[in-house]
């Protein structure tokens, strides 16, 4: 991390699921900030049952690449193979994020063949040079439940057949409006950190009525300008911080800028 960021006294709401937060928590408190860990999604297992999925793993030699969209689709798509054997030799293995690829290469100890450039989202995947002529590829998607359909609807237009195998399940926790109340009162939230739309959504349903007249006055750090839109179309009307990529130094860095723009102007 930049030695030079300093996010003294300055409370940055976490809303990372709660096992994925403390990578970015730690860079806050390095910083001299007050991370507020508030969960928007929890990680479940997935709805269809074991023997659905199993029956799955057990055809990807049918495959030729497998796309692994999310650190916890990695997590819990690779655990599933390994419980049945290994993954196919042949099976190209493409991961979205830098924080997927890594996993998988501390879980497999091999490296995904193809890994989203910057700004690594789903587009970014989509325009490299494995991922054009498609013509009669056999492709499987590990991902969550639900979720956006533009990698599968772009693979399926260059001529691939496309599965999804879903290996988790994410819900919204059961949160009452009265913590972010209490939290805001406090002074612990004076940003808040975003990763996904459907967090977005959840943030707004989480916070209710109540909380709307200072919700959405607050600076949110969006990793991508799809955020921002849905933020606008939600009601939030604060300065909207757009990170260049969707990684948790990227997200310190914005942060860092905006404060820095603060203390100067």
């Amino acid at each position: 991390m930049n030695s030079t960021i300093d996010l003294r006294g300055l409370g940055v709401m976490v809303t990372r699921p709660a096992h994925q937060a403390e990578p970015l928590c730690q860079l806050i408190e390095a910083a001299g900030g007050r991370p507020y860990r508030f969960p928007l999604l929890e990680i479940h297992p997935p709805e269809s049952p074991r023997h659905i999925l199993q029956s799955q793993i057990e055809r990807l030699t049918e495959f030729d690449m497998a796309i692994f969209i999310s650190p916890n689709a990695v997590e819990r798509g690779i655990k599933l193979v390994l419980e049945q054997g290994s993954l196919p030799g042949k099976l190209k293995l493409a991961t979205v994020g830098r924080g997927s690829a890594r996993l998988m290469t501390q879980l497999l100890g091999r490296k995904p063949d193809i890994c989203a450039p910057p700004p690594f989202n789903s587009e970014a995947l989509l325009t490299n040079t494995g991922m054009q002529n498609l013509s009669d590829r056999n492709i499987i998607i590990f991902r969550g439940n639900g979720g956006r359909e533009v990698l599968a609807e772009t693979l399926r237009s260059r001529g691939a057949k496309v599965e999804y195998c879903e290996v988790y399940r994410r819900t919204c926790p059961d949160t009452e409006p009265t913590t972010l109340t209490q939290a805001w009162e406090q002074g612990k939230i004076n940003v808040i950190t975003i990763t996904s739309g459907e967090g977005l959504r959840n943030l707004v349903h989480l916070a209710g009525s109540v909380n709307r007249h200072w919700l959405f006055q607050t600076p949110l750090v969006l990793i991508n300008r799809r955020l921002a839109a849905l933020a606008r179309e939600l009601g939030f009307n604060q300065q909207l911080l757009i990170t260049n990529e969707a990684s948790d130094s990227a997200m310190i860095n914005t942060i860092n800028t905006w404060v820095t723009q603060q203390t100067t102007s």
